[in-house]
Formats: C-alpha cells, sequence, structure tokens
C-alpha cells in the first residue's frame, strides 16, 4: 500500500530489491510483488550499487541507524514516520544526509494530497480568521498487546505511532511551532508506553491546541482536525487517507459549506514527489527539518507526561 502499489503509478520509480531479516522471507514477499531482487540482510541492500533510493519502514528504533547506514552508501532515503526514536536522532539524521548531499523524505503521506493544500489555502486566505484553537486527533483500534507498537525498546506508544500524525497536522494547521506543551494525560498499556494520550499546547500567537492520539481506547476511530478561528470555523473528518473518503466543513459569517477534493491515493501522491525530489529536485513539505521540529514536540509530549524519551 505504501510503496508496491504505488510505484506501478510512478513510471520514475520502480521497486528493485528487498531485504528481510529472515532470506525467505524477503524471497517470498520479492515472487509475490514481482521484485527482481531479494537480499539476505539490511546490510546487502544498502551496498547494492543499482539502487539509487531506500525505503525504510522498519521500527521506530531502527530508523536512524539505518538511514544513516543508507545516506552513507549514496542512497535517497524515504523514511517512516516518526523520523527517529528523539528529535537528537532526528538531527543526526538530517546531518548525515546534507553531508552525503542525499535527499531525505519523512513519509507523512497525508501531506502530498490536494486536501492538504486546500486546509491551507482557506486558512491563509483568512475565511475563519485568525486562528485561536486547533484541535487534531488520530485514534486508531490495535489492541494487539504483542505488536511491535507497544514495545518500549522499539521506541513505541501511541504518540510515536498516531500521535506523530496528530502533532504533524497540529503544527500545519496553526502555521507556528508550539511554545509550550502545558497539559498532558496518558494511560498506559505497560511501564513507559502510553495506549493513549491528550496534550494540550500553546502557540507563540496566542491560540491553543489538543492532540489525542490512542492505540487502544474507548475513542475505536478517531481521525480528524478541528480549527477555531476568530470568525469560523474548519473541520476535517479523514484528513490522514481522503482517497479513501473525506469531508471539509468550512463555517463563517456568510454561511456554512462542505467540500472534497479530489486526489489520487496520498501513497502516489508522496512517491512522485519523492520520485522528482531525487530526481530533479523538486521541494518536499516533509523533509528533515520538518521532522527534527515535530520530534521536538514529542520529546516535549512525554517529558510533560513524566514518560522516557524513546531511545534513551
Amino acid at each position: 500500500m505504501a510503496l508496491v502499489r504505488p510505484a506501478r503509478r510512478v513510471p520514475e520509480v520502480e521497486v528493485a530489491a528487498v531485504a528481510a531479516r529472515d532470506p525467505a522471507r524477503a524471497r517470498a514477499f520479492a515472487a509475490r510483488h514481482g521484485i527482481p531482487r531479494a537480499h539476505a540482510s539490511y546490510d546487502a541492500l544498502v551496498a547494492d550499487a543499482e539502487l539509487d533510493a531506500v525505503y525504510n519502514p522498519l521500527p521506530n528504533s531502527l530508523h536512524c541507524a539505518w538511514t544513516i547506514r543508507a545516506l552513507e552508501a549514496g542512497k535517497h532515503v524515504l523514511c517512516e514516520k516518526p523520523l527517529a526514536s528523539n528529535a537528537d536522532e532526528a538531527a543526526r539524521m538530517v546531518a548525515a544526509a546534507a553531508r552525503a548531499q542525499r535527499r531525505l523524505v519523512e513519509a507523512f503521506h497525508w501531506r502530498y494530497h490536494p486536501l492538504a493544500a486546500r486546509m491551507r489555502a482557506i486558512l491563509d486566505a483568512g475565511e475563519i480568521g485568525a486562528v485561536r484553537r486547533v484541535e487534531t486527533a488520530m485514534c486508531v483500534p490495535l489492541p494487539l498487546r504483542g505488536d511491535i507498537r507497544y514495545r518500549l525498546d522499539l521506541a513505541g506508544g501511541a504518540t510515536m505511532d498516531t500521535g506523530c500524525y496528530a502533532v504533524h497536522m497540529l503544527r500545519f494547521l496553526a502555521g507556528e511551532e508550539p511554545a509550550e506543551v502545558s497539559a498532558v494525560r496518558a494511560k498506559l498499556s505497560s511501564p513507559g508506553v502510553d495506549r493513549w494520550l491528550e496534550a494540550e499546547l500553546r502557540f507563540p500567537g496566542g491560540a491553543t491546541g489538543r492532540i489525542t492520539c490512542s492505540l487502544f481506547s474507548s475513542a475505536l476511530l478517531r481521525i480528524r482536525a478541528r480549527v477555531v478561528g476568530e470568525r469560523g470555523e474548519l473541520r476535517v473528518a479523514n484528513p490522514v487517507a481522503p482517497h479513501l473518503w473525506h469531508r471539509l466543513a468550512v463555517r463563517t459569517p456568510a454561511g456554512r459549506r462542505a467540500e472534497r477534493v479530489p486526489g489520487e491515493a496520498t501513497y502516489t501522491h508522496q512517491l512522485r514527489a519523492f520520485a522528482d525530489a531525487v530526481l530533479g529536485g523538486g521541494p518536499v513539505p516533509t523533509g528533515g527539518e520538518d521532522a527534527i521540529a515535530n520530534m521536538r514536540v514529542i520529546d516535549a509530549i512525554y517529558a510533560k507526561a513524566g514518560l522516557p524519551p524513546r531511545g534513551a
């Protein structure tokens, strides 16, 4: 869904190799998806001279080490979110990309769909006035306690998984970086690992914000964003996967309206932008500096909650 299918729609991209800890699994995956080569280790894939770029979907705790290895081997990297276990790791990855003169992109696919640009255009046009409150939520049901997302040693937790989306959307819609995490409430699945978390934030311009995220809570499925302005309100249902379904609603003194924004799958938009960045130097909205900023907010949320930073 994230790479193989989109590559069929982006002529500039070919999925040419795959690697797994278990060589048999790599071979099976390659055969199932028509991938020419299956490597017996991550090292072998990174060393493959015929590859231009690497997609890193490993557990969060492995993003930093393997992304840096790929960059140092001359590969561009599309790395799953969150980019790293913490902001310090993210900064190391960005520095490695700069040294290698290669592109490093965090895979926040939602940001590449035209819906994101439409949301920003409504706010920038001042339709609802100056932003006063932003609320984002990313709650999904994943009650699989053995899943990697619940493992502290793999940099798991709701805020790292679904919460990184909520933080990213909050920053995007607020149009500025949070100045303070003012309050946090969390429910844990095990020591140090959050299964549900809600955080209040304040922005330099005076606006406030709230993120809600969960992997297992009474809010089984909640994926939405809300922006309250001086003169109105913007609401978006399912901003993360708008190609499946979404609803954008705007309320202003002039009335109410609902919009649908057409577009391909978010992953297809993302892969096309990544290919353009690698081949033509095109811009990407989820580059390294944006990733560092997102991780700083996540680190601050965990600190306010009294939970250990990931990767410590």
